[in-house]
């Protein structure tokens, strides 16, 4: 019999949390991941040539900013266990094919100078914006790490107060209802928008109103960051916190099922027929459209509802590429911000149609992409003088033509030609200067982490507004417990409160001590020894 207190399936970012969290608390923790390395869609690899150090999935950390696990330093990542984040005076930069340069600095003054050459008005009405914002700011983040409120409950808190009024009538509309109503200018609009559709979400679908309003304000207050050496870094800090507090992680550790015994979840069997028991629960990265493979136990209703789950409209094409020299901005050189989207549409209008290709299972001609060189803030990512480029192409995961099957014989030639267009704003991303690349499609994404990003969606599911807090992925779901199946936990990017790099797992931690009479806030007032 193993000697386990939990055992936890995916080695995912948000399982790591939980895992480092439930072993800070005193627990016998086991973290099983499918593959050869940790990290899930957190992970920093030498995908291409030796010293060229690769973010497979995630690029930027934002919203993991406002956590407590980092702001508090609650796990000690950064104080013990080697976390260090890079914080760069440039956030977010929109370039346009025609030279058109607005960046968005920390500093909001400088920020405001920036989008005064283009619209004075816009400027101040910015400013007031982020204001906006940043008011809203500490109580939003406050519930995003922590387990949410019921829908119900939320929304009738909600209608108590003008402010709150407020707050639900942005989180039912689009981000492009949201800078309509505030800004007069197409570039600034533009500039908003397209960093909120990072998020997999259109300009225009009801229920993505709130990332309009909250990015301005978490760009000025947190800023965006990066951890030295590469998105990963944040995984490996968490391993070595569970490891150090007696806990272990195996890689190479494919789960078949979750072992149900008497409605209870009491450990996981892997293919190879190992049985790893659990004296006090499970955790798993099980996305609801994968459950019934997992834990066919669970109650029907629950199954049905949970494959109905909504996927996000669209998926990237994801272009990695060694370069021997850094790349070069053919404008604004060396001001590359941590997120730089580069644009080839002037209107509000001619980026809509852009989009609305998304809808219909097809690239469009105008590829929507984005795209920098890691090492502009981090030169540790590749040898001396050299480049890492990270190059973004949104792509539907189900192709009109062929489906997602046709993504073998389709993504080398769509990358290509996201090449040629990233061209038109790098200007030495010539063959000779490229010694190596991988592309990633959507189908990619899926097999990479099956139980996890589904239809390629790596952000888990939509973050419509009928899939969020409490009802995230589903009201069955939606507080990290399996109904019908106790002691079973669930953690991934499809769970409260989103896809990207939020450390989520601390909020299935929160639930899974609350539940077991562990007092999480003597958990975290104590330093790890």
């Amino acid at each position: 019999m193993s000697n386990y207190d939990i055992v936890v399936m995916g080695a995912g970012h948000n399982g790591l949390t939980a895992a480092a969290y439930m072993a800070k608390a005193g627990k016998k923790i086991l973290v099983l991941e499918r593959k050869p390395h940790f990290g899930g869609g957190v992970s920093t690899r030498e995908l291409i040539a030796p010293g060229y150090w690769h973010d497979e999935h995630s690029n930027v950390h934002i919203m993991i900013q406002g956590n407590p696990m980092i702001r508090e330093d609650e796990l000690g990542l950064i104080g013990k266990f080697g976390l260090d984040y890079i914080y760069p005076e440039l956030p977010h930069v929109s370039i346009w094919d025609d030279g058109t340069v607005m960046r968005s600095w920390k500093d909001l003054d400088r920020t405001c100078q920036e989008i005064a050459q283009y619209s004075p008005r816009d400027a101040e009405a910015y400013r007031t914006f982020v204001g906006i914002s940043q008011g809203v700011l500490p109580m939003f983040m406050g519930g995003l790490y922590a387990p949410p409120f019921p829908m119900g409950a939320f929304v009738a808190m909600m209608d108590q107060s003008d402010e709150g009024r407020f707050l639900l009538d942005v989180m039912q509309r689009s981000a492009l209802d949201v800078v309509n109503q505030y800004f007069e200018s197409d570039r600034l609009k533009i500039h908003i928008v397209r960093l909120v559709t990072e998020n997999l979400q259109m300009p225009d679908e009801l229920g993505t109103g709130m990332g309009a309003l909250l990015m301005p304000g978490i760009i000025h207050t947190y800023g965006v960051s990066m951890p030295k050496g590469g998105s990963g870094e944040l995984s490996k800090a968490l391993v070595r916190a569970i490891e150090h507090m007696g806990g272990e992680v195996r890689c190479n550790a494919e789960v078949k099922r979750v072992i149900v015994s008497s409605g209870r979840a009491s450990g996981l069997e892997l293919i190879d027929g190992e049985t790893i028991m659990a004296k006090d629960g499970v955790i798993g990265a099980i996305h609801p459209h994968v459950l019934r493979k997992f834990v066919s136990e669970t109650p029907e209703p629950v199954l049905q509802r949970a494959e109905r789950v909504t996927p996000s409209t669209f998926s990237i094409n994801l272009l990695h590429m060694a370069l021997g020299e850094k790349a070069k901005l053919r404008w604004a050189e060396g001001e590359g911000g941590v997120m730089t989207e580069l644009l080839q549409t002037h209107t509000m209008r001619d980026m809509l149609l852009d989009y609305d290709h998304l809808r219909r299972g097809v690239v469009p001609p105008r590829h929507l992409i984005a795209g920098g060189d890691n090492t502009s803030n981090d030169p540790s990512r590749a040898p001396a003088g050299g480049g890492i480029f990270y190059g973004v192409t949104f792509a539907p995961y189900d192709l009109h033509e062929g489906g997602p099957a046709a993504w073998d014989r389709m993504k080398e030639e769509i990358a290509e030609e996201s090449l040629r267009q990233y061209r038109l704003f790098y200007s030495n991303l010539d063959e000779d200067n490229i010694i190596g690349s991988l592309v990633r499609s959507p189908l990619d994404h899926e097999r990479d982490s099956p139980a996890s990003f589904v239809k390629g969606d790596i952000h888990g599911c939509a973050p419509f507004l009928y899939q969020t807090v409490g009802h995230r992925p589903t009201p069955d779901l939606g507080h990290f417990r399996v109904p019908g199946i106790d002691s079973l936990y669930l953690v991934g990017p499809f769970m409260h409160p989103g896809g990207g790099v939020f450390g989520a797992g601390r909020a299935t931690a929160i639930q899974m001590m609350d539940d077991m009479g562990i007092d999480y806030d003597k958990v975290c007032a104590g330093a790890v020894q």
